[in-house]
C-alpha cells in the first residue's frame, strides 16, 4: 500500500456546512466518518513504517533451510564439506571433525531460536557477535554441554549461560533440562546492549553489555586480555566444534535493528 496515496485522502477534506442543529442520524453519521478517518490514519502510519522499515523486525529466516549449509562457511571463507551432515529428521549433526562454522552474514541486534541436543559428556555452544581477535575467531557464547557430567565445573560454564562470563543473572532463575536423547529449545535476544538467553522457556541470562557488572565479569574471564571483547555490536554466528557430537535443528533468526523492544 502506498502511504502517499493514502495521505491524499486527507489533503482535500469535504466539510459539510450545517445550518441547523444536527439530527441524531446526522450525529451518528459524523461519528462513523470520524472513526473511519481514524482507522485510515492508522493505516497511513502503519504503511509508512512498513515501507520505511522503521519499528518493525524482519521476518524469521531459517539458517538451515532445505537442509542446506548455504548460509554457513568455515572461518577462512571456504565451504563446509565435512563433519557437519543432516540427519533424516532435518537436524544438523556434527559427526566428526568438522571444525567451527560461521554465518556468511553479520548480525547486530537479533532474535535467535534453535533446537539443540548434546551427546553424553559433550560440550559445544553457539557464539554470536563473532569477529577475529588476532588469529582467533571469538564471540559471546550460549554454552551447550552435558552439565550432569561435569558437577565440579565452574558454574559459569553451564548450559545457557554466558560462557566463562556469567552463570545466570539471578539466583531465582533456574535451568530446565531436557533428557539427553531429546532436543531442547534455546533462544537468544540481543537488542540495544541487552543480552538474554533462554533454555526451554526459562530465562537464564538478562544482562547489559554496557554495565559495570558485565565489564567486571569480562575482566575475570579467560577473555580479559582480548581488547574490546564483547563490546562489538556486529558479528557472525558460530556453531562450535569442541570434539563432541551435537545436533541443531530449526535455527531461525530475525534482525531487530531499529526495532522497538522485543519481549
Amino acid at each position: 500500500m502506498n502511504p502517499v496515496g493514502l495521505l491524499a485522502v486527507f489533503e482535500n477534506p469535504q466539510v459539510d456546512v450545517m445550518l441547523f442543529p444536527p439530527t441524531p442520524e446526522e450525529i451518528a453519521s459524523m461519528l462513523i466518518r470520524i472513526v473511519q478517518s481514524a482507522r485510515l490514519f492508522l493505516l497511513v502510519i502503519t504503511a509508512m513504517l512498513v515501507n520505511e522499515g522503521v519499528g518493525y523486525s524482519q521476518q524469521y529466516v531459517n539458517l538451515l533451510e532445505n537442509r542446506s549449509l548455504d548460509a554457513w562457511m568455515k572461518p577462512d571463507g571456504s565451504a563446509v564439506n565435512e563433519g557437519w551432515t543432516f540427519d533424516a529428521d532435518g537436524a544438523l549433526h556434527l559427526t566428526g571433525k568438522g571444525g567451527n562454522i560461521v554465518t556468511k552474514e553479520d548480525f547486530g541486534d537479533f532474535d535467535l531460536w534453535f533446537e539443540y541436543k548434546i551427546s553424553p559428556k559433550g560440550n559445544s555452544g553457539i557464539k554470536y557477535r563473532v569477529q577475529k581477535y588476532g588469529n582467533a575467531w571469538l564471540g559471546i557464547e550460549y554454552q551447550i554441554q552435558d552439565d550432569s557430567a561435569f558437577p565440579n565445573m565452574a558454574a559459569k560454564h553451564r548450559t545457557a549461560g554466558l560462557y566463562d562470563i556469567i552463570d545466570q543473572s539471578s539466583p531465582i532463575l533456574s535451568r530446565k533440562y531436557s533428557p539427553l536423547d531429546q532436543l531442547a529449545v534455546g533462544r537468544v535476544i540481543v537488542q540495544n546492549h541487552r543480552l538474554r538467553h533462554w533454555m526451554n522457556g526459562n530465562l537464564i541470562i538478562d544482562e547489559r553489555d554496557d554495565s559495570p557488572k558485565f565489564d567486571e565479569a569480562i575482566a575475570n574471564s579467560k577473555f580479559r586480555n582480548e581488547s574490546g571483547f564483547g563490546k562489538n555490536l556486529l558479528g557472525k554466528l558460530m556453531l562450535t566444534d569442541h570434539g563432541s557430537e551435537v545436533w541443531y535443528r530449526n535455527v531461525f533468526i530475525r534482525r531487530l535493528d531499529s526495532c522497538g523492544p522485543v519481549q
